[in-house]
């Protein structure tokens, strides 16, 4: 049914609407934008909430901020650009840029890109557009762009002794907008949504962004994956890989059994966004850790020849 259903044309995630519901077929994509627009609101509002309680939840920016006062969060791209600046950074920074990295090494580091980064908001409107009115083709752009782009930023904050790219990456242009008013940074965004729009689909989140780049390395052995651990009942109905900004890594871990793949999306190019997850009818996927919890047994207990014993002596 699912391979018929790719050839007439039907939305990916249509089925899972009609056999789930709405909510469930859309759980993932809900909790993403929850998460985007609720770290876009705690930096929007802190300073109108410390004004009324003299609390603040978090001040400055994804860069660097301070959650209440006292835990420093610091971007350790930002922190390696400034470092080849020639700017040393106080311990707070060094501590700050510590913890994100811990964090995202155990999650993933692209869960960043899908669970923080705004601009996902924008590409992930264009990617709808194009799937709705049914444009395809474009522009190909290699997938490890983004990694000379990762070492050309690299390299002009090394001769610039400045952290250059941030004057021009979308990311920081939109919360110094949201700050200090918007103004060029609409340009910015809409470049962005052309792009992927027009010019190739997921070209900025999947082959250009540096910062993607930066975090799909930083989170190449992390503990939280994708597992198809039912893929012997996929339907081949593809509305998974369709959805997929990252389409070429769901290929092995669905079909490659035979050729000896394990199930799990290992791939470092995943930002665990979980629209697999929402849009199969057959429950697939799930999120896994690489290192699978086993159940502890109880202190005190009996083993199992014991119990038998037990049991033979009850009877008896």
């Amino acid at each position: 049914m699912g391979v018929a259903n790719a050839k007439k044309g039907f939305k990916p995630g249509q089925e899972a609407i009609a056999k789930k519901g709405w909510l469930l077929a859309h759980k993932w994509l809900i909790l993403r934008r929850l998460s985007q627009f609720s770290i876009l609101a705690l930096f929007i509002f802190s300073p109108w909430i410390a004004e009324k309680t003299e609390v603040w939840l978090i001040k400055g920016n994804l860069a660097s901020s301070l959650t209440l006062d006292v835990i420093p969060l610091t971007d350790p791209y930002v922190l390696i650009q400034s470092i080849l600046a020639g700017s040393w950074p106080v311990f707070t920074g060094v501590l700050g840029a510590l913890i994100v990295a811990v964090f995202y090494f155990l999650v993933g580091g692209r869960v960043y890109c899908s669970w923080v980064c705004p601009i996902n908001i924008v590409t992930d409107v264009a990617a709808w557009l194009r799937t709705k009115l049914k444009i395809k083709g474009g522009a190909q752009i290699g997938r490890n762009t983004r990694f000379w782009v990762l070492g050309f930023t690299l390299l002009l904050a090394l001769i610039t002794g400045s952290i250059a790219w941030e004057l021009i990456n979308p990311v920081s242009m939109v919360f110094r907008g949201l700050t200090f008013g918007m103004g060029f940074a609409w340009g910015v965004i809409l470049a962005v949504f052309l792009l992927d729009f027009i010019v190739s689909r997921r070209a900025w989140c999947g082959s250009l962004c540096p910062v993607g780049a930066f975090y799909s390395l930083l989170g190449s052995q992390s503990m939280m994956r994708i597992n198809a651990y039912q893929r012997e009942q996929c339907d081949d109905c593809m509305d998974c890989f369709l959805v997929c900004p990252e389409q070429q890594i769901i290929k092995n871990p669905l079909n490659g059994a035979a050729k000896g793949f394990h199930s799990m999306i290992t791939s470092s190019q995943c930002t665990n966004c979980g629209r697999c997850i929402d849009v199969c009818t057959e429950d697939v996927f799930r999120f896994e850790t690489r290192i699978p919890f086993k159940k502890i047994p109880m202190l005190n207990q009996p083993s199992d020849s014991e119990k038998l014993t037990q049991t033979q002596e009850v009877v008896s």
